[in-house]
């Protein structure tokens, strides 16, 4: 089975869009709970909360990895981030048993379409928050929590933080959010 996360109802047809992979595709994967992290974006959601809206899409911030198992693994870059990103955020997971064509990417699990896609069953996710929890609880996750990240990774985030700053000054709700979260490891 494949699984497509969004926060969109009633897709009856995922269609390619622009990607990270420089030509329009639309991402599976073939595990269920690593598609959850896709069901909201922490910057579209703080944006929202505070009433900036911006002139075109939200950029998408995601705070993830992949352990040397292949094992999704959730990063807190900020106290909180998890709850805060994900709590009382409904979603559905799209599911379709075949796909046309599919191409393997370089992300673990993941499969990507050039052409539309048939949906087959939808699951409503009423809590994405929640699901992730139990996915964890499960073993199927792990979530790195803010406060278990050590010196390293600290440094790590504050680069990476400082790195997307400077991308984020032509993309405004981006700016904001970083501002928000970040403001003491921003120069």
């Amino acid at each position: 089975m494949f699984y497509h996360a969004s926060n969109v109802a009633g897709i009856q047809t995922l269609i390619p869009h622009a990607s990270g992979h420089g030509k329009p595709l639309v991402y599976f994967s073939t595990k269920k709970e690593n598609t959850l992290v896709y069901l909201s974006n922490p910057v579209e959601r703080y944006c929202t909360e505070i009433g900036f809206e911006p002139s075109d899409r939200y950029y998408r911030f995601m705070s993830y990895r992949f352990t040397e198992d292949h094992l999704l693994e959730i990063l807190e870059y900020w106290p909180n981030a998890l709850e805060e990103t994900y709590k009382s955020v409904s979603g559905y997971i799209y599911t379709v048993s075949h796909i046309s064509n599919a191409q393997t990417m370089d992300i673990p699990y993941v499969i990507a379409s050039e052409t539309p896609v048939t949906i087959e069953s939808i699951e409503y996710i009423s809590d994405a928050y929640r699901e992730i929890k139990q996915a964890e609880e499960e073993g199927k996750i792990k979530i790195v929590r803010y406060h278990e990240n050590n010196a390293d990774a600290l440094e790590q985030i504050k680069r990476l933080v400082c790195r997307e700053y400077k991308k984020a000054q032509t993309i405004p709700a981006y700016k904001v959010f970083l501002e928000a979260k970040f403001s003491g490891l921003i120069k």
